[in-house]
């Protein structure tokens, strides 16, 4: 790529370890002056790293529910399926928390980032009641509502209970690392999944299999591991987010409900809250295809998904970032800057994904085999990696502009992106390639190959015309 002048990452004063060092420690940079290359560095390390660990435990989680069939597998994804409508609402408040803390910490104003901080952790833990009620008393409801077969219900219905009775963690961990995100303070974000996901790898199989005096609790065995392990997560985000810390703090004076504090987050927050429910809810009508299909196919799915989510998040991470170098740099009244932040990311996520599209392409089999020994689940599930593979670098501008309008405060563009390719496109033309035509799960696979390529394409044209930059938040 050239020569590194003075404003790369890699500045000649100083060894990239000691870069890689303040990346992972937290630095008190100011990403609205710190050369663009070495901010992208300082913020995509911690961010990356953090969503790796998030993946990698998905990953995992799923190796060891593999092991007690598909059927079990196929209740995971159909749980997924709920729990997306969650994290559609954690998401869309974490954009808008992210995006108006970002914007007061470029604008110098720590006392009102650390109030929106608070109403931004009360607003998670309203939103989460709903789903625990529904969790609690109504799992086997659920999972036949999806199509679930008679095994998931009677058996896998303690895991719908855990997963969705427990999800105040969930939303917590989302909002309280948005927080540390739009600070600038992403190696925290990064350290608190690291704690919380690493007990998870750890109980998920004492507590699937057993081992010693630890009975064999099955499937129920992943949720309650997952519970534990990002209940502990929460607790040190708390600890850290009221401690203090170099970018953000909340004091015991700011614990109170502040109405226009909270009208401002919900107001932002509902273009987020819309493109993510958009989506999400794509993928529930898509799974709902694929359980017409039958358990296999929903099987395959959720690998080839975990898969793919594990690959996609060091592009995530870089989103992310860009994410936060927008708000700062326009709370900082550098919309230039904020804009470079983003055709940078974006270069650096396209090289990435076009590497890892090569890797589907040539191993998808491989990469599923490691998951199940179920030759028809291997293959519906190495034919979707194979399929993603011819356009997964399209996903990396995809990302990275949609977080530049979500870093910006304009949550309702993505929104209206999302409501045309994914619910006016995507989900009638699976249906109709997989049911009508015939296709079974390759209809599905190829709706969604062209549904995103297409939605790709369009938001980065849009980001293009440059009117996110006016967006007041």
């Amino acid at each position: 790529m050239g020569t590194i002048d003075t404003n790369s990452v890699l500045d000649t004063k100083v060894s990239i370890w000691q870069h890689i060092k303040n990346a992972l420690s937290g630095t008190e940079a100011d990403y609205t002056e710190t050369p663009m290359k070495k901010a992208i560095f300082l913020l995509a390390v911690p961010m990356i790293l953090e969503l790796v660990m998030e993946s990698t435990f998905a990953v995992v989680d799923i190796f060891f529910v593999s092991k007690l069939g598909a059927s079990a597998v196929a209740t995971v994804g159909l749980t997924e399926t709920y729990l997306f409508l969650l994290y559609s609402i954690a998401m869309g408040l974490a954009m808008a928390v992210t995006a108006i803390v970002a914007r007061r910490i470029g604008e110098k104003d720590k006392e009102s980032a650390g109030i929106s901080a608070v109403q931004s952790i009360i607003l998670a833990i309203l939103a989460s009641i709903p789903f625990s009620l529904a969790g609690i008393f109504y799992a086997k409801d659920l999972l036949a509502l999806m199509g679930a077969d008679q095994w998931a219900i009677d058996n896998g219905y303690r895991y719908t209970q855990w997963m969705l009775g427990g999800n105040m963690v969930i939303m917590l961990l989302f909002i309280i690392n948005a927080i540390f995100r739009g600070a600038g303070d992403a190696a925290i974000a990064m350290r608190v999944l690291w704690i919380s996901n690493g007990m998870n790898i750890i109980l998920c199989p004492l507590l699937i299999f057993g081992w010693g005096p630890i009975p064999p609790l099955g499937i129920e065995g992943a949720a309650i591991a997952t519970n534990i392990g990002r209940g502990t997560g929460v607790l040190v985000q708390l600890w850290m987010l009221f401690r203090g810390n170099k970018r953000i703090q909340v004091r015991l004076s700011e614990l109170y409900w502040d109405a226009k504090s909270m009208l401002g987050i919900l107001r932002t927050s509902i273009g987020g809250i819309g493109q993510m429910i958009v989506a999400m809810t794509s993928w529930i009508f898509l799974m709902r295809i694929l359980a017409e299909v039958g358990s296999e196919a929903v099987a395959g799915a959720t690998i080839a998904i975990r898969l793919m989510m594990f690959t996609m998040m060091p592009a995530w991470g870089l989103s992310n970032a860009a994410a936060t170098l927008v708000g700062q740099n326009l709370g900082a009244g550098n919309p230039d800057r904020a804009e470079s932040a983003v055709w940078k990311t974006g270069s650096y996520n396209m090289v990435y994904l076009l590497i890892v599209s090569v890797l589907y392409f040539a191993f998808n089999d491989s990469l599923m085999r490691i998951f199940t020994e179920d030759s028809r689940v291997i293959a519906i599930g190495a034919e979707w990696l194979r399929i993603l593979s011819f356009s997964y670098f399209v996903y990396g501008w995809w990302m990275v502009s949609t977080a530049a309008f979500n870093g910006a405060g304009d949550t309702k563009t993505p929104t209206y992106i999302n409501l045309v390719f994914f619910w006016l496109i995507q989900i009638p033309l699976s249906w109709y390639l997989a049911i009508s035509l015939g296709w079974e799960q390759s209809g599905v696979f190829w709706g969604v190959f062209f549904s995103e390529t297409s939605v790709g394409l369009f938001t980065l044209w849009l980001f293009s015309r440059g009117k996110w930059k006016t967006v007041k938040v």
